[in-house]
């Protein structure tokens, strides 16, 4: 009855505004370590919103986006400027003086490191998107106050930047590795989001008889960086022949290395890690720069909104099924591979005690990725891998009280500074049973998700 006690959680996690459900808090848990934790988080809603959906909820997704679009551009640093208005919030808190309840916000000035997060209006326009596939509820897209809020998102999110390539640049601690983890630059898992955002905003633009110039425009840079993000990023043995192969210092544009990475620069666990037919997107790229590492989430998400060709989706999960025992080990699914230890540890983590080796961030593992990871084990029709991660997670999740990850090499141990009664780590759960369980479930998600053809 894991499933039962799920739910429960996901009840007694939701939050009222005014006698309305407006979200869900990210932990139940009496004693949090982490005091905003009673907060609803944009990002950590997603998978609540999912289930809300497939439940025939959907008036509290509903609510939800329209408290979060009425609370955006708040934040005090760029307060009353005319683009701080396309920025969402991390998280919010309902508080109640003199009998009155009103809304707080966070755009970062609470967070550790106060980063502001990129991540929140890419979600938003993604649940967005499943709310009117779901619902038919065009109307409520196609209204003013929706319409405009899209408009400035993307009139943040499309700026002209100093740059020379189709990615997003962002700032370490800005998305679900909301701590220095040495991912500054062009993060796999926003591009992943970025190309998601985009595709979902063509669609609920076209769809309202939005600007055909928008569209347009959406459509150029969807192009390009689906293009982009499987040229540089995909690592296969043959591309890693070719950088452990390539000439540095060149110029002109009929060259291999482009972005003037160093052959010097691939790391030794890369040695014998990738088979013929495993392959997968590197978690960074950037000029003179590959990140190497393996971002679980970017990988799983790049399957789901077909920025991930076909051919690429099956690697990634050939990967997987090739390092299980890294990878997923008892406790699905792993963050990152590997972690960083020693004097790399202290310059890529500037030092910090919670992301040390194997713990959090740094090589934990997080259950609430088990819900991406069987949608995309469903989709590239790998259903023993969907199988052997819920036989591993299910019955221990309730055991231990449904923490926030867990900790080690194999993920066998409980996060030392985890919160208890995770809501994201619950709703997984749900939702990985529902894809496993219920063909329907997995057609719904699809028309959430699939926003793209992978191999366009």
């Amino acid at each position: 009855m894991n499933i039962k006690t799920a739910y429960q959680l996901l009840e007694d996690s939701i939050i009222y505004y005014r006698g309305e459900p407006v979200g869900t808090a990210a932990a139940c848990d009496p004693s949090p370590v982490a005091v905003n934790y009673h907060e609803c988080f944009v990002r950590d809603f997603v998978p609540s919103a999912l289930v809300f959906l497939n439940s025939g909820r959907a008036e509290i997704v509903r609510n939800f986006l329209t408290t979060v679009m009425n609370i955006r551009g708040q934040q005090t640093v760029l307060e009353g400027h005319q683009r701080s208005m396309g920025l969402m919030p991390a998280s919010f808190k309902v508080i109640e003086e003199d009998g009155r309840e009103s809304l707080v916000a966070d755009f970062g000035e609470r967070a550790i490191g106060r980063v502001v997060p990129v991540d929140s209006a890419m979600w938003w326009m993604f649940l967005l998107r499943a709310y009117v596939v779901t619902t038919g509820d065009w109307k409520y897209a196609g209204s003013s106050e929706v319409q405009e809020c899209m408009m400035q998102i993307l009139d943040l999110y499309l700026r002209e930047r100093f740059e020379s390539s189709p990615t997003l640049l962002v700032p370490d601690g800005s998305f679900m590795i909301d701590r220095r983890m040495g991912v500054y630059g062009y993060p796999l898992e926003i591009q992943a989001l970025y190309y998601g955002m985009l595709e979902a905003a063509k669609e609920l633009i076209s769809g309202t008889n939005g600007p055909q110039t928008v569209i347009e425009n959406l459509q150029v840079r969807v192009e390009a960086l689906r293009a982009y993000v499987r040229l540089h990023y995909w690592v296969d043995r043959d591309r890693l022949n070719q950088i452990h192969r390539f000439k540095s210092e060149e110029f002109g544009l009929g060259i291999d290395n482009v972005l003037n990475v160093y052959p010097e620069s691939i790391p030794g666990w890369m040695d014998g890690w990738l088979d013929n037919r495993s392959g997968y997107l590197a978690g960074n790229q950037g000029p003179g720069r590959i990140d190497f590492r393996f971002f679980a989430q970017g990988n799983l998400l790049s399957i789901l909104f077909g920025l991930a060709t076909t051919e690429e989706s099956q690697g990634i999960m050939n990967l997987f099924a090739a390092h299980w025992g890294e990878l997923i080990g008892e406790m699905p699914v792993k963050i990152v591979y590997p972690a960083v230890h020693g004097k790399e540890w202290m310059h890529v983590t500037g030092s910090d005690p919670k992301n040390v080796p194997w713990s959090y961030h740094n090589g934990g593992n997080w259950p609430v990725l088990i819900w991406p990871f069987v949608a995309a084990a469903m989709r590239t029709g790998r259903v023993e891998l969907a199988e052997n991660a819920l036989e591993t997670i299910t019955e221990r999740l309730k055991r231990d009280n449904w923490p926030e990850y867990y900790d080690g090499r194999k993920g066998g141990l409980i996060g030392r500074r985890a919160n208890f009664f995770q809501t994201w780590s619950a709703t997984g759960l749900i939702i990985a049973h529902q894809l496993y369980e219920d063909p329907e479930f997995r057609v719904l998600l699809d028309s959430c998700m699939y926003c793209a053809e992978a191999d366009q």
